[in-house]
This record gives structure tokens, C-alpha cells and sequence, in this order.
């Protein structure tokens, strides 16, 4: 049978998420129990769907622009009843024109803006999924760690599903972020260091507390709602996708799910390949996929001591998804890229005022990325270049003061 994607029967269909497999192993686990990760390999689990070539891709005029569940058939909740939902996802593409002719591009740059998503950023799109999913399984108490937008993207959905959320932080996160989280009645613990700090505070924590931990890729479901991304990019695009994609790379989660949706889409034959190259953005004072890239590693090795950064999203030393982000960097050739602070505030300030937007530090760094790539040569000025704009600027006030 070949679906037609339009308004009246897309969200008919059902989900046809299908298991669960470590991609260092190869184990396959089912989808009837909730699953965070693969114990033996201590690896990330990726979520495969029953997907061929009978599925007919969508335009964006056709699709119910209401929510990123619009992409519900790849997405792994089996039962609509179990969405939590607040609208999050199908966010806008913005081109980007004055910055992108001063700094040399040819064309436009395109910005995938996240800002406009439930608190402020591309966070909402992975704990929606994640928060369903262990909805769905009858969870009712959630931790992370957070350098920030996690933690208030869990407070806001687990208060959505009436569950508790206990939200571990530095004790150098904005303020902001720690009030947001308890006004949606989490419970917040504050640590001294970094977000590595944190897991390892809440990891203690949980091991009588029992809450499911939906930390970066500790748990296969925000990958899921991070590649929505995907789905939408190309669909805006009209299936031409970017040459380029810049992602600042913290647990790199959007960069990995990106990549996915576009595997996916091409295994559908929505896309005949994959033209883009995924580049990781990090800043130098916290940069162990840059490094482990150069190296021609598989796998990044622990960051000691990472300098403090207004992109706190960015200052995480090791990733538990570093060896699939250097996997779809290496399959997409791409690349990893640092910069430093002042570069990254440099660009912020100067984006502000030549494009009345103000973007996230983490966006900030992806466009001072952008700069020091052409001056480098790693891409082209007739590049058709994308990046990913993960958050609100206004959330990091306290940081840029």
C-alpha cells in the first residue's frame, strides 16, 4: 500500500517505530519495555522504524503545522493518548542575507531558529518525546542534569504530565534557568563545577530516589524528538537540503538526530543522498570532539577542567554520545570546529546589529564558526549554508552582563 501525506490522513497513521538497537554490538531490544541504554556496551540505543519506499514524502503546505507530532509515525509513542505535548517543533527557516554578504557567503544563510519553541529552546523537542515515551510506561518522576534549557524544558513537561522532575545544575547556571525550573514546581540541586559534576551528583542521588533519567542519549527518546529537525529542514527546503549544517555541540544529540532523520528519509527514497556535511561546533576552552576529530578518533576522551562560557550549553567535557557524533561527522564529511570567546561574543553583538536577532551564545558560536570556516577554507562562499540557532538570547542576559 503507498501512503499519501496530506491534512486529512498523515496523523492517521500509526507509529511504526519498530525496536531498539545498540549501534556498537548490534543487540536489538523491543519496544514493550523502556529501555535507557545498552548496559554490556554502555552505548547510546537508537530507535528503528519500519520504513520503505510505500511511504510518499510530504510538502510543508500539506502538513498540520500544530506541533512536531505531526511527524508521529517516526516517532516512537505507540499511543497518541500518551502525547505531552505544548506545541514544540515546526519552527521557522530563516534567510539570513545583510551577515551572510559581509562575512563573504554568496548566498543566504539559512537559520533553523529553535527560539520560538516551548521555554525558549530546541530542548522541548527531545523531552516532549522522552517525557511521552516514559509516560507511556507509566513513569512518573524524572532527573537530568542540566547546563540549562534541559532542565526547564523537563520542568515544564513533566508538570504537563503531572510527574515529578528533579533538575541537577552548576551552581554557575543563570539564574534564570533555576527559576524557571521552580516555578514549574521542580526540584532543583544545585552543584559546584560542571554538568559533568552534576550527572555524577545526580547519578548518587538516583540510586535510591528511582526516578528514569532522561540525560543526553542516556536514554534513546530525546534523540527522536531532536531529528524532527530534520524532517522539517528538508521539508521547508523543498528536499534540498543544506551543503553545510553547523551545530553547537554540547551532548551533540540534535547533530546525531538530524543526520538520522536525513538516513531515514533516504531510506524512504524522499532523498536520492545526502548532501550535508554536519559540522560540530565547540569552544576552545571545552573542545573534546574537535580534538578527538583531529585525532581520528572513534571516541573523545574526558575534558579537564573546561574554562566557563556564556554558552553553557557548550561546556560539557565529555559527551555519552561522542562516538555517534563522530560517526555522522565522518559520514557526512564534515568536520569539527572551535572558537573562542571572544570571537563568539564578537558575533553575537555584531548579528544583533546587523539582523535585529538575538541569538543564543551557542548560536552566537556556530556563526563565529561560520566566519573562521571560510577564512580557513573548509567551506565554500557558493556553500548553501545552514545553522542551527538552539535557543532564545534573552535567557543568557545574566551571562552576557
Amino acid at each position: 500500500m503507498r501512503y499519501i501525506y496530506n491534512k486529512n490522513n498523515m496523523q492517521g497513521l500509526p507509529s511504526l517505530f519498530s525496536h531498539l538497537e545498540c549501534l556498537e554490538c548490534g543487540k536489538v531490544f523491543p519496544t514493550d519495555k523502556l529501555i535507557n541504554y545498552c548496559h554490556d556496551c554502555v552505548q547510546p540505543l537508537v530507535a528503528r522504524y519500519h520504513l520503505d519506499q510505500s511511504i510518499e514524502r510530504p510538502s510543508w503546505t500539506s502538513l498540520d503545522h500544530t506541533s512536531m507530532w505531526t511527524w508521529f509515525p517516526f516517532l516512537p509513542v505507540l499511543e497518541k493518548k500518551n502525547i505531552i505535548s505544548l506545541g514544540e517543533g515546526m519552527t521557522k527557516v530563516l534567510s539570513i542575507e545583510t551577515w551572510a554578504k559581509k562575512i563573504g557567503l554568496k548566498t543566504a544563510l539559512l537559520m533553523k531558529d529553535e527560539s520560538s519553541n516551548p521555554t525558549g529552546s530546541f530542548k522541548a523537542r527531545g523531552m516532549s518525546a522522552a517525557v511521552s515515551k516514559a509516560v507511556e510506561h507509566g513513569v512518573n518522576h524524572f532527573c537530568t542534569p542540566t547546563a540549562g534549557n534541559a532542565g526547564s524544558a523537563l520542568a515544564a513537561y513533566a508538570a504537563k504530565a503531572r510527574a515529578k522532575s528533579s533538575i541537577f545544575m552548576p551552581v554557575k547556571t543563570p539564574k534564570v534557568f533555576e527559576f524557571d525550573v521552580q516555578l514549574m514546581g521542580a526540584e532543583v540541586h544545585r552543584v559546584e563545577g560542571s554538568i559533568r559534576n552534576a550527572g555524577l551528583a545526580m547519578a548518587s542521588y538516583n540510586q535510591n530516589a528511582g526516578a528514569w533519567d532522561v540525560s543526553t542519549l542516556k536514554e534513546p527518546f530525546r534523540l527522536e524528538g531532536k531529528k524532527t529537525m530534520g524532517y522539517e529542514l528538508a521539508v521547508q527546503l523543498d528536499y534540498h537540503l543544506p551543503d553545510v549544517i553547523f551545530y553547537p555541540t554540547g551532548g551533540g544529540t540534535g547533530l546525531i538526530g538530524i543526520w538520522k532523520a536525513f538516513e531515514e528519509m533516504k531510506l524512504m527514497g524522499w532523498i536520492q543522498n545526502i548532501p550535508s556535511r554536519m559540522i560540530a561546533v565547540q569552544m576552545a576552552g571545552c573542545a573534546p570532539i574537535v580534538h578527538a576529530w583531529k585525532k581520528g578518533l572513534s571516541a573523545s576522551e574526558v575534558w579537564p577542567d573546561p574554562t566557563e562560557t556564556a554558552a553553557n550549553g557548550l561546556r560539557v567535557p565529555k559527551a555519552f554520545g561522542d562516538k555517534l557524533i563522530l560517526k555522522a561527522i565522518k559520514e557526512s564529511n564534515g568536520f569539527a570546529i572551535e572558537v573562542d570567546e571572544n570571537e563568539m561574543l564578537l558575533v553575537l553583538k555584531e548579528f544583533a546589529q546587523a539582523e535585529g536577532l538575538f541569538v543564543s551564545p551557542e548560536g552566537a558560536a556556530c556563526l563565529a564558526a561560520i566566519k573562521g570556516a571560510l577564512k580557513l577554507n573548509l567551506i565554500n562562499p557558493n556553500d548553501k549554508v545552514c545553522f542551527i540557532q538552539t535557543g532564545s538570547g534573552y535567557k543568557y542576559v545574566e551571562n552576557l552582563l
